[in-house]
């Protein structure tokens, strides 16, 4: 028994030499964290805050940042969680508009304004619908969420984003 437990000790020692002496007893060294990503865009996933006179509503949203992304947006998807959503950023923020092309689930499209507050609403778009739906002024974000989520939760114009 004895020689079992010296020979446990050995390969202990062993490994701590190796290791580089105390490597058993440091703290481990931070590592980065990846960012999440969506498992169908493949999208990184980040926090968002709309502040509403109701309270703060929280969603995880897809960032679309690259021209690709943002002309793919939510096309041929045929689900989002209530709490989920797309977010398209602008950098410089400018007047835009979205449409519905190939977008299969109806969609309320929120324009975000430089000052990050919700300049206006195009409420319960409809899918496939090409029409142009365009911001009240200079966007620097457009927020995507399911259709009736904005009215649900009381987000109207003048209320805070925060991505």
């Amino acid at each position: 028994m004895m020689r079992k437990v010296s020979a446990i000790i050995a390969g202990l020692v062993l490994a701590m030499a190796v290791l580089g002496g105390n490597a058993a007893c440091s703290p481990a060294a931070p590592r980065a964290v990846a960012p999440q990503r969506h498992p169908l865009s493949g999208l990184a996933v980040i926090p968002l805050t709309v502040s509403t006179a109701t309270g703060a509503h929280r969603f995880q949203v897809e960032v679309a940042a690259t021209p690709l992304e943002q002309e793919r947006g939510l096309m041929f998807r045929t689900a989002m969680g209530a709490d989920e959503g797309m977010i398209f950023p602008n950098n410089p923020p400018r007047r835009t508009a979205f449409w519905m092309k190939n977008t299969v689930i109806g969609l309320d499209i929120i324009f975000i304004g430089a000052d990050h507050t919700v300049l206006n609403i195009a409420r319960d778009a409809v899918p496939y619908d090409e029409t142009p739906l365009p911001s009240a002024g200079e966007a620097a974000g457009v927020l995507e969420l399911n259709a009736g989520r904005a009215a649900q939760l009381g987000i109207k114009p003048g209320d805070r984003v925060k991505w």
